[in-house]
């Protein structure tokens, strides 16, 4: 790369572009979050001025269900003095810093997320823009780095500080450049590695590694006067390595505990989530997740030696409990299992921090399975994050789906949501079992452009039960947690109805597919055949009222916005919830009564 390649996607043209969508998802979601309080010019237009009044933004806006703001991104202006100036997102956070309630610790590492995140788009610019109803039909891969918008609710969802920008086209998803990952060997006793039923160290790797490496692995140890036996094997991101490994983990290095074995020969795609890497050289063995301590979205993306313990046990059970139940085989339900795990302690670091420390979270991986041994003849898979997806012309994926099925949308729609809402809310009226099912976390099965069946993954770290009398194994006993009861059903209000049916039903009333009416019935009427089909469950139904007339506002960018390096305790979930007034429930005026 030479220096002029590092900013090539740094143009006028494509820098203003990338300022006016995320000034407009500012708007949208700030106003959703009731952070903005938006004037109303009249019709369709509204105003948003800054903290000391000077500076006014005008624009085009839609009301949706949800207290959902569908901005007109042509139609936003910034004026000042009765003049107009050009769209600039990080004066937009400025300007309106009080209202947003950034702290002068947070504004400028803000700001440098959210210059990171211009640039990321800027990039993808740079991109062939590939139509939806292309992209649709894609392989697996080129769909997951296909997308250009990350997270539908965050504004700065593309921080990843700590990157530089030959990093950045190393390692983003959207860059697409394959990755071989960096091999240590780690001294048993100052690593723990677990693994699910019938697995173990010594035949994991080699199946993963294949004979070849871990011999050659293993005669780098000898020339060391080491043995592989004492040893467990462990892959690190490149990044990690050159950034924090070998610097940070020096004296572990100098003594041995820690040994450079080399690059793998297996080439990797990282994934949306950044830290996990699909298998291109073999896409049938295991994704690897890795720590990475890289900021982005709200927390520092290492991963915790400790809750990698745990993990493949968390798999393993949730996997048998699906495989147990009736309703969930009937829609073909299912996990990929992140199968086993490794984690390096630091005794030094772990003496001198709590469980809350970052660098308690630098060296670990986990392997999770590969959706693609499942698929069927006629089956491909992509991201449900997709569903969301609009190319340049305006054109959705989800729209694409519809028109390659054939169904009418109302048809589709039952089909989709029959695949992914009755598990999550089966498992929350079954077990008071929630999952995060955002995009990213969703894999969709599609045959012929219908959603057959959806895959969860990011399980142990995700996943949460709360029944205080739910008898758990002791290795499961982590993702127990106490959820105040009217606090429990904002697991489908919040993640599923606000943070992505919010965006997908006006995705399709705006491209003229269905009305948003239609999506919302749709929805109902999933959640009412699901009930008519489990009569057992009538007093959860009723105590946890789906069709309830309003639900609480959860609000994810205050969350980012006050703590943008830790923004929730996963061991605690409930407790930092930013909570701010209530939305009036969708699929209410659905409800038999």
């Amino acid at each position: 790369m030479t220096l002029a390649d590092a900013v090539s996607h740094l143009s006028p043209e494509l820098w203003e572009r990338a300022n006016r969508a995320l000034v407009r998802k500012g708007l949208a979601e700030f106003s959703h979050e009731r952070l903005l309080t938006p004037e109303p010019l009249g019709g369709d237009r509204y105003a948003v001025r800054s903290d000391d009044g000077s500076v006014e933004y005008r624009f085009t806006a839609r009301r949706h269900a949800l207290d959902h703001w569908a901005v007109e991104e042509s139609s936003v202006s910034r004026h000042q003095d009765g003049r107009e100036l050009p769209l600039d997102a990080l004066d937009f956070h400025i300007e309106l810093r009080g209202a947003l309630g950034l702290s002068p610790e947070v504004l400028p590492v803000y700001l440098e997320e959210i210059s990171s995140t211009l640039a990321g788009s800027a990039f993808k610019y740079t991109k062939e823009q590939t139509p939806a109803a292309v992209l649709a039909t894609s392989s697996f891969q080129d769909i997951e780095t296909g997308m250009t918008e990350g997270h539908p609710c965050f504004v700065a969802n593309n921080g990843r500080l700590g990157f530089g920008v030959h990093e950045f086209l190393s390692y983003a998803p959207e860059a697409a450049s394959p990755v071989h990952l960096v091999w240590v060997a780690a001294r048993k006793d100052v690593s723990t590695f677990t693994a699910g039923a019938g697995l173990d160290h010594d035949s994991f790797v080699r199946a993963e590694l294949g004979e070849k490496a871990v011999e050659g692995f293993a005669a780098r140890l000898r020339e060391l006067g080491l043995e592989l036996a004492d040893y467990h094997l462990l892959p690190v991101h490149p990044w990690q390595w050159w950034n924090k490994t070998s610097v940070t983990f020096a004296a572990e290095i100098a003594n041995q505990r820690l040994v450079l074995l080399g690059e793998g020969e297996d080439a990797y795609l990282a994934q949306q989530s950044i830290r996990t890497f699909f298998n291109q050289s073999a896409p049938h063995k295991h994704y690897v997740k890795t720590a990475i301590s890289v900021l982005n979205m709200g927390f520092m993306r290492g991963l915790s030696a400790a809750y990698m313990e745990a993990t493949p046990a968390i798999n393993d059970w949730l996997h048998q409990l699906i495989q147990g139940d009736e309703t969930l085989r009937s829609v073909d339900f299912s996990i990929i299992r992140e199968r086993a795990a490794i984690g390096y302690h630091h005794r030094q670091y772990e003496r001198a921090t709590d469980r809350y420390s970052p660098y308690r979270k630098m060296l670990a991986a986990l392997w999770r399975e590969s959706p693609v041994e499942s698929l069927r003849d006629g089956e491909r898979l992509a991201t449900m994050a997709s569903l969301l997806h609009v190319d340049a012309e305006g054109r959705s994926f989800v729209g694409a789906l519809i028109e390659e099925s054939g169904l009418a949308p109302a048809e589709w729609l039952r089909s989709y949501l029959r695949a992914y809402l009755v598990p999550l809310l089966h498992c929350f009226y079954q077990y008071d079992l929630a999952y995060m099912p955002h995009g990213e976390n969703t894999i969709l099965v599609i045959e012929g452009g219908v959603v057959k069946r959806a895959i969860f993954k990011d399980i142990a770290e995700e996943i949460v039960v709360m029944d205080p009398d739910a008898v758990l194994p002791p290795a499961v006993e982590r993702v127990r947690a106490d959820i105040p009861e009217d606090m429990k059903l904002l697991s489908v209000f919040t993640d599923v109805f606000d943070c992505f049916f919010r965006f997908l039903g006006p995705i399709l009333d705006a491209e003229g597919i269905c009305e948003e009416d239609t999506f919302w019935r749709a929805v109902a009427d999933c959640a009412h055949t699901y009930q008519e089909s489990v009569p057992q469950l009538a007093e959860r139904f009723e105590r946890y009222d789906l069709f309830a007339e309003e639900f609480q506002l959860s609000c994810l960018n205050r969350l980012q916005l006050r703590n943008n390096k830790q923004m929730v305790d996963l061991a605690d979930p409930a407790a930092a919830l930013q909570l701010v007034g209530t939305l009036k429930n969708p699929v209410a005026p659905f409800a038999r009564r």
